[in-house]
């Protein structure tokens, strides 16, 4: 029988696992990025591998279908860009973001293909003595991996949510709103968390920073907002649960943000029967937000931007002389040699801006900063499952790399000399001179019919979320005094 020689099913394991590579490859480039795309491949994985081992009867195929599935996807990822898929970049950021993504995603499809390939030698030992099955302790660990796979596929099942807005009665509360929804923006599709007391009250539509960051979670910190607000916090194109739109990323530059801020304004215009809403951006979603306003303001009732970015080169450049400086005074000869390393500004890599900027923030630390409003803290909570998470970290690199480059473009000063709708540009008390100077100097020359220049006690570069309860009083105020606009 043709089944019964070694060679022969050997190559129809080799056969099955490539041909499963090669579909995941095409329908799944960057491995399974949702909660229902990880929910489909953790048993297929486990079926191919169960398959396999059925196939090749020997306990090497516990590393064989695995290690061809492997090879075979690395080989379709060739093309895709960002850190998390192509080539480990040789630094400490670019091989950390490359090896944690593909532990996370070994845990999705390489442990479940493993587990069922061993379960099918066991199988195949039921059928043929030919089998060289494991023994007790073997299946002990087959048993208990299979444990941890369907613990994980448990922990993925669980959906995200958000909270009803309850009344005093703790019940939902009559023409509230609180849902996260998809829409299709340019073509693709991007989340959305909406959550207001009242679904009548005026718009505001919030844009992370990063570039690659979601605020979903950092905006369910305090809700005072939605108190006067129908609070929109919006997860860009590759980022959070829009981290399946980061393809194709030749397409992923300012100007395409811009106009998904622009078709993101008007769906909600449209929804709520709102002629202009307010936009607010945190650090990079400053960026985007400030454009759109610039070239639609009719669309706007005001901006308000947190940590203004102006001139990312100039911020690197500011930076890169306050470290030094700063360095120096201390006598830290081991921030200096990462200096003399990365030499001065611009950088091409995202990873140099990295470093620069973990470099700022260690040495100019200030004792109100706790880290609890760092997006790193913030997607933990119940608007993002274990898949939006993975992908919230999976956006903030690869987004990050793509756009950081296209970023050193903009210069706000050049772009938008003037400004047809209200500007509040809010920052911390503690915000790096390297942001503030660029940002002083556009808001000065910046011609508007209304500006103020906020600054918020004991916060630093996300003042809005260090403060919410002063920032809340501030978006309270901009509704008065746009009252009519």
């Amino acid at each position: 029988m043709l089944l019964s020689d070694l060679r022969v099913r050997l190559l129809l394991a080799v056969v099955l696992s490539t041909t499963a590579a090669q579909l995941c490859a095409d329908f799944l480039p960057r491995g399974p990025i949702t909660r229902v795309e990880a929910l489909v491949a953790i048993p297929a994985a486990a079926a191919v591998g169960l398959a396999a081992g059925a196939l090749v009867r020997r306990r090497f195929a516990v590393l064989l279908a695995p290690m061809v599935f492997v090879v075979v996807v690395e080989l379709g990822q060739m093309n895709l860009v960002g850190p998390t898929v192509d080539r480990p970049r040789l630094t400490l950021m670019g091989v950390l973001a490359w090896v944690a993504v593909r532990l996370a995603l070994g845990a999705l499809l390489v442990a479940p293909m493993a587990v069922g390939a061993g379960w099918g030698v066991q199988l195949a030992a039921r059928r043929t003595s030919s089998v060289h099955r494991f023994r007790r302790t073997g299946t002990a660990v087959l048993a208990l991996t299979s444990l941890g796979i369907v613990a994980l596929a448990v922990l993925v099942a669980v959906p995200a949510s958000t909270a009803p807005i309850l009344g005093p009665d703790g019940q939902p509360r009559p023409n509230s709103i609180a849902e996260l929804i998809t829409i299709d923006v340019n073509g693709l599709d991007q989340s959305l968390l909406i959550r207001g007391v009242d679904a009548d009250a005026p718009v505001l539509l919030h844009l992370a920073g990063g570039p690659g960051g979601t605020d979903l979670g950092a905006m369910r910190l305090d809700t005072s907002l939605e108190e006067h607000f129908v609070v929109v916090t919006w997860d860009q194109r590759g980022t959070g649960k829009s981290y399946r739109a980061i393809d194709p990323t030749s397409t992923l530059t300012i100007d395409g943000a811009v106009a998904d801020t622009l078709v993101v304004t008007d769906y909600l215009r449209e929804r709520f029967d709102e002629d202009r809403i307010v936009i607010t951006g945190q650090s990079y979603g400053t960026v985007p937000a400030v454009l759109a306003a610039a070239r639609h303001p009719e669309r706007y009732r005001a901006v308000v931007s947190t940590g203004q970015m102006v001139d990312v080169t100039a911020t690197d450049r500011l930076f890169h002389d306050d470290v030094t400086a700063e360095a120096r005074r201390r006598g830290d000869e081991a921030a200096l040699g990462r200096l003399a390393a990365l030499g001065p500004p611009p950088y091409e890599r995202w990873e140099e801006d990295l470093v620069l900027n973990d470099l700022e923030r260690g040495l100019f630390t200030y004792p109100e900063f706790d880290g609890h409003t760092e997006m790193t803290s913030t997607i933990w909570g119940p608007e993002n499952s274990l898949m939006d998470r993975l992908a919230a970290i999976r956006g903030l690199l690869d987004t990050y790399a793509l756009l950081y480059p296209r970023l050193q473009q903009v210069d706000l000063r050049e772009s938008v000399p003037r400004l047809d709708v209200p500007l509040y540009v809010v920052m911390g008390e503690h915000e790096s001179r390297g942001r503030v100077v660029p940002a002083r100097a556009w808001f000065d020359r910046l011609d508007a019919p209304a500006k103020e220049w906020v600054e918020l006690p004991a916060s630093g570069h996300r003042a809005s979320f260090e403060q919410p309860a002063r920032y809340t009083r501030l978006l309270v105020r901009v509704l008065t005094e746009t009252d009519g606009a």
